[in-house]
C-alpha cells in the first residue's frame, strides 16, 4: 500500500533520540549515509544493522512502522539485484542462464547494494520519525546559515525542503484515495502492457497535481493569515541548544566511524 511509506512521518513518544538536538541528529544522518557507502565488507553490514537496531530500540519507534516503509522500495530492490546479478562480470560463475552469466561476484554485489540500500531507506526514516517538521526546519536553516553570507536564503530553501519532505505521506495518501476511487469506476492499474499501464495512469496523475496545486495554494494561503514573512524578524519559541544529551552522543558517533574503517581491514 501506498500508505506504507514512512519518510516525511513523525512519530511522537518519550525517548532519548527524540530529546537530542535536530542538528545533531541531521549530521549525525548524514555522517550515517556517507559512512554507509565505506562498508565493504560483511561484518560491516552487520555492524551498521547492529548499532541501527540499538539506536530503533532507543527512539521507542516501533520497528515493524520501520520496516513496513520498504514494501515501497521492493521494486527498486529486485530491479537493482537482477542487474548486478545478470550483469556484473567476475571469474567465479555459477551458472549460465542462455547468454547471461551469474558469478559469485555478482551476487555478493547485489546482497552488498540491497542491504545498502535497507539501511539507507531506514536510517533516514528514523530522522524523520523522531524529529518534529519545526525542529528539522530550524536544523537545516541553522547549518545552512553561513551560506547567507553569498546572498543563498537560508531560511526558504529549508522551509521548502521540509514542506516537499512532509508532504510525501499527504501526497501518497491522496494517490491511494484517488486509485481507490477511479477502480470503483472501472479504472484497472494492474493488468496489460507498458503503454496500458502508462495510459492507465492518466486519470491519476491530472487530479493528483489538481489537488496539490490546490494544497499549495491553502497553505500560501494559510501562511500569508499568519503574517508569514519568512525569517524577518523572526523568534523561536525554543531555541536550539546542544545539552550534555548531545555532547555524551559525540563520541559514540565517532566510535561508529572507527569501527566502520576497522571492519574494512577484516
Amino acid at each position: 500500500m501506498l500508505t506504507n511509506i514512512t519518510i516525511g512521518q513523525y512519530y511522537p513518544a518519550q525517548s532519548i533520540v527524540h530529546s537530542l538536538d535536530p542538528r545533531f541528529k541531521l549530521v549525525s544522518a548524514l555522517a550515517y549515509m556517507i559512512l554507509l557507502f565505506f562498508v565493504q565488507n560483511f561484518w560491516g553490514f552487520i555492524f551498521t544493522a547492529a548499532c541501527l537496531f540499538i539506536i530503533i530500540k532507543i527512539s521507542r519507534v516501533p520497528p515493524i512502522f520501520l520496516l513496513r516503509g520498504l514494501r515501497g522500495i521492493i521494486f527498486i530492490l529486485l530491479f537493482t539485484a537482477v542487474l548486478n546479478v545478470f550483469f556484473t562480470a567476475g571469474d567465479t560463475e555459477l551458472f549460465k542462464l542462455f547468454f547471461l552469466r551469474v558469478t559469485l561476484e555478482g551476487l555478493v554485489l547485489a546482497g552488498n547494494m540491497a542491504f545498502r540500500l535497507i539501511l539507507l531507506i531506514v536510517g533516514s526514516s528514523l530522522l524523520t520519525l523522531t524529529t518534529s517538521p519545526i525542529e528539522l526546519t530550524d536544523a537545516i536553516e541553522y547549518l545552512m546559515k553561513p551560506l547567507k553570507r553569498i546572498g543563498v536564503p537560508a531560511h526558504e530553501i529549508a522551509m521548502m525542503m521540509t514542506l516537499a519532505l512532509r508532504s510525501i505521506p499527504t501526497l501518497m495518501e491522496e494517490m491511494e484515495k484517488i486509485m481507490k476511487a477511479q477502480s470503483a469506476r472501472g479504472a484497472d492499474f494492474d493488468t496489460g502492457g507498458i503503454i496500458k499501464r502508462a495510459h492507465s495512469l492518466i486519470p491519476l496523475l491530472v487530479p493528483l497535481f489538481i489537488s496539490s496545486f490546490r494544497r499549495a495554494d491553502e497553505l500560501a494561503i494559510a501562511m500569508e493569515a499568519r503574517c508569514y514573512r519568512g525569517d524577518v524578524n523572526r523568534t523561536r519559541m525554543k531555541a536550539l541548544k546542544l545539552t550534555r544529551l548531545d555532547f555524551s552522543a559525540i563520541p559514540l558517533m565517532c566510535l561508529y566511524a572507527v569501527g566502520i574503517f576497522a571492519l574494512n581491514r577484516v
